[in-house]
């Protein structure tokens, strides 16, 4: 949060302690306090203390508070409670640590270093987008936008099924019942293809059979069902990426698992020498593992020799580990897959590699009331519906607010607010548990949504064109104080960088969020309360500054979750 005045601060306590008590190894960490009102930084190292020292923690922070109250950083500093040292610190040295919050509203550079792999989105071919598919879409491009902030070296990859036994379904279909040319077929088309298919297997299961041979040959490479596969690979990669862009989703790397089929062959031998494989049930290669890891026998491949999600995998961390020698590879993955990852993890660790750290990003399931979802029964709800339909509602809510919204175009800012609320509706919740999506409360102007995160951000805007001023700096401050918004607010902008640093550690963008609504809330009151246009002299210098530093911030941070804000709103 500090980084200058904790340093000065830090090591006028230490030295108390250690001239006053004789402990040469102490460690002092600072907070800010839950409750404003004390302070804007705070220690608790004198009840930390009490016990080795033998005195009451109250009598040590006494002393500590006394050397640090002579720091020319500090305003006054008490202590309150059972023991804790509270500092006011002088506006001047408050306002000069927010050189830091300027400084991480920019990327930091690269460095050189060996990159982290993270992999999301994941979609099915020949599938149109689901609601559901969002989230691993999302939570991963803010995750990797976290990543590439702080300066990681980012490697990002989409792993989209292009390859299994649907294909040889869907051939089969095609052949049957299409009733015009694969080149002008849509992805709802191919979807409905597949729908039609399992309707007529329900009552001929000779089709199942039919579309595991057309699989086979496939697998074979051979040309009429590989061109037919290719255009449709086309067909859909077009209508996800018309939707990646609205959501506003760049992965480098669209590796499909097809692109593995070479690599699979050496790692089953490899796992039969090694017996980590064995024979299991029909002739299947299997993996049994240990008893206490609690995990069930893994198939990697079929008796009739076709592979599975599992031996993909494990050629696509073979292919990873060969090619970019990563020290991290994600999987944002629903919490549905906790076993196959379990098992992978452990499959390759049971193989002997030389491993990065494996992660399994888990995230919790979408909930819909009376809406279930079911690609082989066609009632999906589509992406790209959700997706409109939120922009509809922005649009009438642009309507309903009349002249109090002011804007260029409505239809950008309908599409900006629309967008946005469905992907914070999903960021702003924490990843691991289930989320349920409720459209009043993601577009509320009001609470923790996106259109109060843009309203906000268009609000600083509005102040910034209004003061007319060109070069908006914190100037130096003599006699002046901070009031209590004030300084709430300058606390809040502190905590931008490790806002960030805590969101990516933990890999949980709900943390940026949240932090986000806060500064937010923040600054209206801050608004609010204080003139900002009508101060006068240093302090609408200081007013002003703090408007444009939170617009920068809401900027920085809206733009690592995938959203856009207005200047006009």
């Amino acid at each position: 949060m500090f980084n200058t005045v904790f340093k000065s601060l830090t090591s006028a306590a230490i030295s108390e302690v250690q001239n006053e008590y004789g402990i040469d190894d102490v460690s002092i960490n600072w907070r800010r306090p839950q409750d404003k009102s004390h302070g804007d930084i705070s220690t608790a190292i004198a009840l930390q203390l009490a016990k080795e020292v033998g005195k009451s923690p109250r009598d040590i922070a006494e002393k500590i508070c006394t050397a640090l109250g002579k720091d020319e950083s500090v305003d006054r500093c008490e202590v309150a409670g059972a023991g804790y040292v509270n500092i006011w610190l002088k506006p001047n040295a408050l306002i000069s640590e927010l050189i830091n919050t300027e400084q991480s509203c920019s990327k930091t550079p690269k460095r050189d270093e060996d990159p982290i792999v993270i992999e999301y989105s994941g979609p099915n071919i020949a599938k149109p987008l689901g609601i559901h598919h969002v989230l691993s879409t999302v939570i991963g491009q803010a995750v990797s936008n976290l990543h590439t902030h702080l300066g990681y070296n980012v490697i990002t990859v989409n792993h989209f099924g292009d390859w299994g036994t649907q294909f040889g379904k869907l051939s089969v279909a095609f052949d049957k019942w299409a009733e015009k040319e694969l080149s002008d077929h849509s992805i709802d088309d191919l979807l409905a293809l597949y729908v039609r298919f399992h309707e007529e297997a329900e009552k001929d299961s000779s089709l199942d059979d039919v579309a595991r041979e057309a699989f086979c040959k496939l697998e074979k490479g051979e040309k009429e069902i590989t061109d037919f596969w290719k255009t449709v690979v086309e067909i859909s990669l077009k209508a996800i990426n018309e939707l990646y862009d609205r959501l506003h989703v760049e992965i480098e790397y669209p590796h499909s698992e097809s692109m593995y089929q070479d690599l699979m062959e050496p790692i089953l031998k490899e796992g039969l020498k090694k017996n980590v494989f064995v024979e299991g049930d029909k002739g299947a290669v299997v993996v049994e593992f240990e008893e206490e890891t609690g995990l069930s026998t893994a198939v990697v491949q079929k008796g009739d020799s076709a592979t599975i999600y599992l031996t993909r995998d494990l050629a696509q961390i073979r292919y990873r580990i060969d090619t970019w020698h990563p020290k991290e590879i994600n999987y944002v993955v629903d919490v549905a897959q906790s076993l196959h990852f379990k098992q992978l993890f452990k499959t390759v660790e049971m193989l002997g590699w030389e491993l990065p750290n494996l992660d399994h990003i888990l995230f919790g399931r979408m909930r819909f009331k009376d809406v279930e979802m079911s690609t082989r029964k066609g009632n999906i709800l589509r992406l790209e519906q959700v997706l409109n339909e939120a922009v509809d509602r922005a649009g009438e809510k642009i309507k309903t607010h009349g002249d109090s919204i002011k804007t260029d175009n409505s239809d950008d800012l309908a599409e900006m607010m629309g967008v946005g609320s469905v992907v914070y509706g999903v960021l702003s919740q924490n990843r691991k548990m289930d989320m349920m999506f409720d459209w009043d409360k993601f577009l509320s102007f009001e609470g923790n949504s996106a259109p109060y995160l843009q309203y906000t951000h268009a609000r600083t805007c509005s102040i910034l064109r209004k003061s007319e001023t060109d070069n908006i700096h914190f100037p130096n401050l003599t006699d002046e104080t901070l009031e209590t918004k004030e300084r709430v607010l300058v606390g809040t902008l502190l905590q931008f960088s490790s806002a960030l640093q805590d969101a990516c550690d933990s890999k949980m963008p709900h943390v940026l969020a949240n932090y986000l609504y806060q500064l937010c809330q923040d600054y209206n009151a801050f608004y609010n309360d204080l003139p900002i246009l009508k101060a006068e002299g240093a302090m609408r210098d200081v007013r002003l500054a703090l408007t444009s530093l939170t617009a920068s911030v809401l900027k920085a941070g809206a733009k690592i979750l995938t959203i856009r804000v207005p200047e006009r709103m």
